[in-house]
């Protein structure tokens, strides 16, 4: 007979809902910075739950329009849960992160993937495609995603944080800025920007007892969620699901551990910059620490160990790219991989546009889709050699080169703007 003895729910340290925009809850913070107090604390070894609302902070709706995309606030982003403190966690530790579970909220049932606008947010082919804002809603049927915006399509998700890290030392978030703010004063004004300053607007610490002058601090001096850094922050790993583990540095007393920018699935690469199946969620987390772990290991950045959880796609469709520009001027690179990643990656697009989905949609499926890429050759000059591979078994038909060429679908049209453009 079942017993209540011994019998304990594991703690939710951090509550949010949803539906409620993030500046008006507590647990979250949006950018980084030391001097932002851990909302709360755990042992060693405990079990516990952090739940996330999305990485906009619930400016996204389920509709048919992308012009929320198109008018999103990106001065609000990421909108992270915690920070959680672990106790005994010193500078030069290594902190190791189990991620026991990852999933939606049962309430909201379905995510987002979006193009971002050419002068808010970009992506891989902001400048080549001029990018319009468009979305695609899918919704979660147990580990499966399909889309009304991306009809044709059905696949598993590996469900895992975009966004998840230990709070920086005072001394390398100037570093951060220093350097960065170097490189945006070379490159000068760019659209989409090099790189992304502190800025006071748009920053939120949902904690009380911060005094004004503190708080004024961090928005100053804190350093944007949106790149990855040596303590973790934006990696975009799709492997980090359920059964991960994840070996971070600390930089400060407690570590001080934040998570958000929750992933139903995504391809690798994340190409359209909301490019996975962006949704509020909840996060189950064990931490250990390894102390001297820094020293220990050589440390300089995180290092993983992915989940054994993985959707069964033996068979797939792989697109080379190289360090030519193909589809555009035909310029030749030397030994350039994003060249050759975007090479790869057009050709996906053109050949699904083949088979009737529009670039949109194609674009917004090669974000959201466990797709894989590698780097095949990176020491033949002057070509790197990329590939992605497509999955054949998410396809409810058969995309394969056929001597009669292609059978062409009408897919109709991912959610755009309600003034058509595209």
């Amino acid at each position: 007979m079942a017993t209540r003895e011994n019998s304990f729910a594991h703690r939710t340290v951090v509550e949010v809902d949803p539906f409620i925009p993030a500046d008006q809850q507590k647990g979250i913070h949006n950018r980084w910075h030391p001097d932002i107090p851990a909302f709360a604390t755990v042992k060693p070894g405990e079990v516990f739950t952090v739940q996330c609302v999305d990485w906009t902070g619930a400016q996204i709706g389920n509709n048919d329009f992308s012009d929320d995309i198109k008018n999103v606030d990106l001065t609000k982003i990421h909108n992270l849960s915690g920070p959680v403190a672990i106790e005994g966690a010193e500078p030069g530790d290594c902190l190791v992160v189990d991620i026991l579970d990852v999933r939606p909220f049962d309430k909201m049932p379905w995510g987002y993937t979006g193009i971002f606008e050419l002068e808010n947010g970009g992506g891989l082919f902001a400048r080549e495609f001029n990018s319009k804002a468009a979305k695609a809603i899918w919704d979660f049927k147990g580990v499966y995603a399909t889309s009304r915006h991306v009809p044709g399509v059905k696949f598993a998700g590996v469900s895992h944080p975009g966004l998840i890290g230990t709070a920086p030392s005072a001394e390398l978030l100037a570093t951060w800025n220093q350097r960065e703010g170097g490189l945006i004063a070379a490159h000068g004004p760019c659209v989409p920007p090099v790189a992304f300053p502190p800025n006071a607007k748009g920053a939120y610490v949902g904690q009380d007892g911060i005094s004004d002058e503190v708080r004024a601090r961090i928005a100053k001096e804190g350093a944007r969620t949106i790149p990855p850094r040596e303590h973790g922050g934006n990696c975009d790993i799709k492997n980090l699901s359920k059964g991960s583990r994840c070996y971070f540095p600390v930089y400060i007393k407690g570590a001080n551990l934040s998570v958000g920018d929750l992933h139903f699935s995504q391809g690798d690469g994340e190409i359209s910059f909301c490019g996975a199946i962006e949704m509020a969620g909840i996060i189950t987390f064990s931490c250990s620490i390894i102390k001297n772990g820094v020293e220990k290991f050589g440390m300089k950045q995180p290092m993983f160990l992915p989940s054994p959880v993985d959707p069964l796609y033996s068979a797939k469709l792989i697109f080379e790219g190289i360090s030519v520009d193909v589809h555009g001027d035909g310029k030749q690179y030397d030994m350039d991989a994003t060249v050759a990643f975007k090479q790869a990656t057009l050709n996906a697009i053109t050949y699904l546009m083949k088979l009737g989905y529009t670039r949109e949609q194609a674009y917004l499926l090669l974000s959201a889709a466990p797709v894989e890429s590698h780097v095949g050759a990176i020491v033949d000059s002057p070509n790197a050699c990329v590939t992605m591979a497509l999955p054949l078994g998410i396809f409810e038909h058969d995309i394969l080169p056929k001597e009669e060429g292609l059978t062409k679908h009408d897919f109709g049209q991912c959610a755009i703007r309600s003034d058509g453009v595209v």
